[in-house]
């Protein structure tokens, strides 16, 4: 059993994952800006309102976690997406600096995803312009901030390019900076099974201060 701090937990993906690692005798302390979303009664979870913007409100909830999961979005209808993104995943960072924990999970987005050699997918001119700008902020996280920190055994988990609600097979492949495909050419995951994937690396690690995918 491990004490996991999740950020995002009301968010499609953050949601996901909170109920696999609930399902898999974990214990949770959501942090959430609305805690009236979480609608999910657990034993083992604990709900706290707070602003991951603020570098103290992740020191204070990640005393004593194993680690800090990270499902946070501001939005897509956001305005200022792109610059919160930056400002509050490097805040989360600087935090879980100054707790003193030493695995930190990241949903990751697909956009920094190579589909050739030298082309990633955000480039590629396939995915919506809207969530262009919100998705290379992610991906700037990853590639400075994240691929400059050493102190902390952090893993980027970029999912398939389609994530949608499905099924949880517990089948699928993972992969590390190459977009999957099926036979089809298609990418495509369920959230269910992203989550799967996200709670087995935090039980058992395989990737450490590095970014790996999953599709089926």
């Amino acid at each position: 059993m491990k004490e996991i701090v999740l950020i995002g937990a009301s968010g499609f993906v953050g949601y996901a994952i909170l109920n696999e690692a609930l399902d898999r005798g974990h214990k949770v302390t959501a942090v959430v800006r609305h805690p009236e979303k979480i609608t999910t009664v657990h034993k083992n979870l604990v709900v706290k309102q707070g602003d991951v913007a603020l570098s103290d409100t992740i020191s204070e909830v990640s005393k004593n976690a194993d680690a800090v999961i990270s499902a946070f979005n501001p939005g897509w209808q956001n305005p200022d997406i792109a610059e919160e993104t930056t400002k509050v995943y490097r805040t989360i960072l600087n935090g879980i600096r100054k707790t003193g924990v030493k695995r930190f999970l990241v949903v990751g987005g697909a956009g920094s995803l190579f589909i050739s050699p030298g082309e990633r997918l955000m480039d590629a001119g396939v995915m919506p312009e809207f969530i262009l700008p919100a998705v290379r902020a992610l991906a700037e996280f990853y590639l400075i901030d994240l691929m400059a920190e050493k102190s902390i055994d952090w893993v980027f988990f970029s999912p398939a390019g389609t994530l949608d609600p499905g099924l949880r097979t517990g089948k699928f492949r993972l992969g590390k900076d190459d977009l999957i495909v099926n036979e089809k050419g298609e990418s495509k995951i369920s959230v269910q099974d992203y989550a799967v994937a996200m709670v087995d690396e935090l039980e058992k690690p395989v990737h450490h201060q590095e970014r790996f995918t999953i599709g089926y």
